[in-house]
């Protein structure tokens, strides 16, 4: 009798507490990428997604460096920026991406506090709209600020947020040991009900009752 075996490298379907739309299910954070290129259509969806978030009075403070495979150059450059472990698996994507945020509002100067959440909430469209294009995105924290902020020219008011590796998936077993190792952890999430209140702080939500 024959017995289907889960590869935790490959298969990445997770149940949920409640249900949610299959784009945001299926979105994860993967390691291997094919070198297949982002068809340009799709590059300028995914940025015109980031271009829809909503903002803070609407200040919309993102703004994003990307470096494309057919411009080795300029892909070496940014890549460059990454730390080392992460420059092992992202120098297979085909698109990489700094996003930077501008720190101040644009009307009177004064500091906007929320400038890193709502680039966030870009590249959190970013990522679903890649997800819904047959696209996977890989955010990173790991990056070297100030080498970007240097060899990008970025200003005093602006500040690089974060990392970006976008394409198609590639082959999981091409991954050395170790990121294969990383890979194979289950997607999880923590419990509703951890962080889910009312009434007071860790006070859990009858909603979820």
């Amino acid at each position: 009798m024959s017995q289907t075996v889960s590869d935790p490298l490959v298969d990445k379907v997770v149940e949920t507490q409640y249900p949610i739309e299959a784009v945001i299910q299926n979105r994860w954070s993967p390691l291997a990428f094919s070198d297949r290129l982002v068809e340009p259509e799709k590059l300028r969806s995914v940025l015109e997604a980031a271009r829809w978030a909503a903002s803070s009075y609407n200040e919309q403070p993102w703004n994003f460096i990307v470096a494309t495979k057919d411009n080795p150059a300029e892909f070496d450059r940014l890549l460059s920026c990454l730390a080392e472990g992460n420059q092992e698996w992202a120098q297979s994507a085909p698109v990489l991406m700094i996003s930077v945020a501008k720190l101040n509002f644009e009307k009177n100067g004064t500091q906007n506090r929320h400038a890193f959440h709502d680039v966030g909430a870009a590249e959190a469209n970013l990522a679903i709209q890649a997800t819904a294009l047959g696209l996977h995105v890989h955010q990173m924290a790991g990056f070297d600020v100030e080498k970007a902020r240097e060899l990008y020219g970025i200003p005093q008011g602006y500040e690089p947020v974060d990392a970006v590796a976008l394409g198609y998936l590639g082959d999981p077993y091409s991954l050395s040991d170790k990121l294969q190792q990383r890979l194979s952890a289950p997607r999880s999430r923590k419990p509703l009900e951890s962080f889910v209140f009312t009434g007071r702080w860790q006070q859990s939500s009858n909603l979820l009752r």
